[in-house]
């Protein structure tokens, strides 16, 4: 009998854990519907992989690679074949005579040109100087600028405005990046904001309704008055229709982050996603220095490098509107050009060339443009480096104010709470009325709200600052380490 009773107790428990363990995939499936929380990480993730803006701005990289090109094309080697014929009249006969010339042309960074090739005489031609059997010889040639062009001349400057094109677009590209992170970041806390008031909004409702029901049922048992009921429904009405409210701005804020959300060409939404909860506040005096942020900035910032990059390029225009006030003295030494002399033996001509304008009113002209163009210059770095700097202090007040704001908020919900807990003991004793429940409710409400705020706009100070010192120029950080615990949690 014993042994009957042990063998039904044993097949009991195996049955309830049986049942236990067929409930658990339900559990699962139900925890794999939920949502999944949308991180401002992957937020950032998806415009540095997929924002058109940022692709476009890397193509500004191309386009320094063509400017580079072509300025480099200026100093190419160029292959020329020349053929030219005379016909001479020689001892009473006529004679056709003339080359052929096949040389290669160089240009140098200093200004001196060459060439060097070899001509073919055509006809009866004999070369008194430098021939190669009867009627060939080598060609050399040389011309080089001892004064205006050495070193400095328009097709060099133009070389060197194109080497420092590809740092102009690594400069604009940080800038879109920059950008595009701040106003993500700060669009996604206003969604989170949005998100998190329509939570509050909807509990408010229902706790509104299922008053509501009782009250209903109180009245039509006659316990209590018909004006209670309606003050109970008015508030039903009056919290729904802030629920309203607080939905379109959810909708709002959602398509304006949807904008920020793109792969593969394509916007994503964030419909079938939800809000994390709030990181923790931590002590601005820890996370940043203001001092080494300021220097961070300085060092960092696209827009002071891109003002410093537009002093270099004015530096090279000035230097070759300086070079332009210098006279054109140049040494010569090729081959002539003309079939008779060559015939001759007059094959190579040497010279020397100056020239000037007289008055050199285009020089100092743009001598004149260049300085005026470097102390704006000037001017305007003294005002980009103060204004960087005094991004970082407006930064670090934005985040220091919202923090104390935190802490002020957070102790008026606290105290909104407690009222509201006292008032409705009371309500339960008589002892108040139903308008000043809904009233402590109201004001529990927007307490929320307000602390809810206050830690959206310690986040967005956050990006804020991130984005004044130049954090986000080389692209994506590692996660932070508080929200990682907070999404674990959540």
């Amino acid at each position: 009998m014993k042994v009957c009773q042990i063998a039904i107790a044993g097949m009991l428990v195996l049955l309830l854990n049986t049942s236990s363990f067929a409930k658990d995939p339900a559990q699962i499936s139900l925890n794999l519907g939920t949502p999944p929380i949308l991180t401002l990480q992957s937020v950032l993730t998806q415009v540095e992989e997929g924002h058109p803006l940022l692709k476009g701005s890397q193509t500004e990289k191309m386009v320094a690679s063509g400017k580079l090109l072509k300025a480099l094309g200026e100093f190419e080697p160029t292959i020329v074949n020349d053929w030219e014929l005379e016909r001479l009249a020689k001892e009473n006969k006529n004679e056709n005579v003339g080359f052929n010339d096949t040389f290669v042309k160089m240009k140098h960074k200093s200004g001196v040109r060459g060439f060097a090739g070899f001509r073919a005489g055509i006809g009866d031609v004999r070369v008194a100087d430098l021939g190669i059997g009867q009627s060939n010889q080598p060609l050399l040639g040389i011309a080089i600028p001892l004064l205006r062009g050495l070193n400095t001349n328009p097709a060099h400057a133009e070389l060197k405005k194109s080497n420092l094109a590809d740092k102009q677009a690594k400069l604009e590209i940080q800038q879109t990046r920059q950008e595009l992170y701040f106003g993500a970041a700060t669009q996604y806390w206003d969604w989170v904001a949005a998100w998190k008031f329509m939570e509050i909004q909807r509990k408010a409702v229902v706790v509104a309704e299922e008053r509501s029901a009782q009250l209903t049922r109180q009245g039509s048992a006659g316990s209590i008055a018909t004006f209670d009921v309606d003050e109970g429904m008015q508030e039903v009405q009056r919290r729904r229709d802030g629920l309203i409210k607080v939905m379109r701005k959810v909708d709002e804020e959602k398509l304006k982050l949807a904008l920020f959300l793109w792969e593969d060409n394509l916007l994503n939404s964030p419909n079938n996603f939800k809000a994390p909860l709030f990181p923790p506040a931590q002590k601005i005096y820890s996370l940043h220095a203001m001092q080494k942020g300021k220097q961070h900035a300085a060092n960092a910032r696209p827009e002071l490098k891109m003002v410093n990059l537009e002093a270099e390029l004015n530096q090279i225009d000035l230097e070759l509107a300086e070079n332009n006030l210098l006279p054109d003295l140049t040494v010569e030494a090729e081959p002539t050009r003309k079939p008779g002399e060559f015939v001759l033996g007059l094959g190579y001509r040497f010279g020397v060339r100056l020239s000037f304008p007289f008055y050199q009113r285009k020089a100092r002209g743009e001598l004149l443009q260049e300085t005026g163009k470097a102390q704006r210059i000037k001017l305007l770095q003294r005002y980009q480096l103060r204004k960087v700097f005094l991004d970082v202090e407006n930064a670090h007040s934005a985040v220091t104010r919202a923090e104390e704001r935190i802490k002020v908020s957070k102790k008026a919900l606290l105290l909104a709470k407690k009222l509201e807990k006292g008032e409705r003991t009371r309500f339960k004793l008589g002892a108040t009325t139903l308008l000043i429940v809904n009233m402590r409710e109201r004001n529990v409400l927007h307490a929320a709200r307000e602390w809810i705020t206050a830690m959206a706009d310690y986040q967005k100070a956050q990006a804020l600052y991130q984005w004044s010192t130049g954090e986000w120029v080389d692209g994506l950080l590692p996660s932070n380490t508080s929200e990682k615990k907070v999404l674990n949690k959540s």
